[in-house]
Parts: structure tokens; sequence; C-alpha cells
């Protein structure tokens, strides 16, 4: 018989927490091994107990959130787990921020429990799995032609990547403040995102930064 799947979950919602670990009690195969509340506590759990599987939530209050710790969990010493997004959030700049990150999957919290389940399964044999809401939007973004961004939105764009904010990009370009918020309107609308973040993202995914 195939051992069981090792799971850690990590959910900042204790009561969402509960109504998870009751639902993955009755499922055949999938062994709940510990519980997070945060990201931090996430890693550390995941260094101690190991788990093949990490199903994360992508908001997780203070600290570090679930995108970070994908990433984190993702690039540190072997062994490292799959992880398994779990969240309502569905937006193109979180799947792609998730991805980015190295998650295996993304699912979204109206699934059905076999979905949940079979998702599980997949992600432990290093498998895709995607709600299909989500799936559908990754297929249109990849037919959806590249933004086309000026040479002064491709410099600003680089400067975000580094982490530097409007006062410092202003300086670091010799252009106003102003100029620079305009600049990330236009970057903002053309790359169909509302963070920094979001931007950085899309932008590695679809190629924009070097």
């Amino acid at each position: 018989m195939t051992p069981p799947v090792r799971l850690l979950l990590c959910d900042d919602h204790v009561v969402v927490r509960a109504g998870l670990l009751a639902l993955l009690d009755s499922a055949e195969n999938i062994e709940v091994i510990g519980e997070a509340g945060t990201g931090e506590e996430a890693i550390a759990l995941t260094a101690k107990l190991h788990p093949d599987v990490v199903l994360m939530d992508l908001q997780l209050g203070p600290g570090i959130d679930g995108v970070e710790t994908t990433r984190r969990l993702t690039t540190a010493p072997a062994p490292t787990p799959h992880v398994l997004v779990l969240t309502t959030y569905d937006t193109d700049a979180d799947i792609t921020r998730a991805i980015e990150a190295g998650a295996t999957g993304y699912l979204l919290k109206a699934e059905r429990p076999e979905e949940l389940f079979a998702a599980i399964q997949a992600a432990a044999q290093g498998r895709t799995a995607l709600s299909a809401p989500v799936a559908s939007r990754v297929m249109a973004n990849m037919r959806k032609p590249r933004p086309t961004l000026t040479d002064r939105e491709r410099d600003i764009l680089a400067q975000l990547a580094h982490g530097l904010g409007n006062r410092e990009i202003a300086k670091a370009l010799f252009i106003s403040e102003a100029t620079v918020k305009t600049h990330l309107g236009r970057i903002y609308d053309k790359l169909g995102v509302d963070t920094r973040a979001g931007a950085v993202a899309v932008a590695k995914e679809q190629r924009l930064l070097p």
C-alpha cells in the first residue's frame, strides 16, 4: 500500500484550519502532521517535520505572506516540500506570484473536497494541480499578446525589481516623483495588476525584465 501523503496545513484562521483538519481527516491516504498559523511557523515546522506537501494560504496576517513562505520553502536545502496554494484569491497577479515562487498547484477554497484530495495527491507527486478557473486564467494569459512598455516604463520596472521606492526611482532616473507615479499607473494598467509586487511578478513571467 502506498504510504500516506504527509501534509502540513498553513492558514492564519483557526476556524478555517479546524474545518480543513476535519475534512482532511476523512481523506484516504492523507495524514496531517502539523498545522501553522503564520509563514514563519510553517517554515519552522517544515524543517522539523519534513512534510511531502504544504497546503498554503496566501494571506497570513502579520509577518511574511504565503508567497514569500512558498519561496523560502521551495528554495530551502533538500528535502523540500511541494507547496499547494489554497486560497480565495484568484487575480492574475496572485496566481503569477505564487507560481513564480515555486508553488506546485493553485486551488480556490470553493473546490469540492474530492478535488482538493486529488490535488494533494497530485502535488505530492510533483504534478501541477490548478482549479478550473485558475487554469482558464493561466491559459488566457498565455494567449494574450505581451504588453508593450516604453523604454521609460521598462526603466522604472527595473528599479521596482530592485526594491526602490518612488523617491529613490525619481532620483535614480532624474525625474520627479509625480512622473514616477504617472508611469506606475500606466504600467499597472498595461500589466493588469494593482501592486508593485504584482507588476514585478508579471513582468518577470512575461520576460519584460532582463
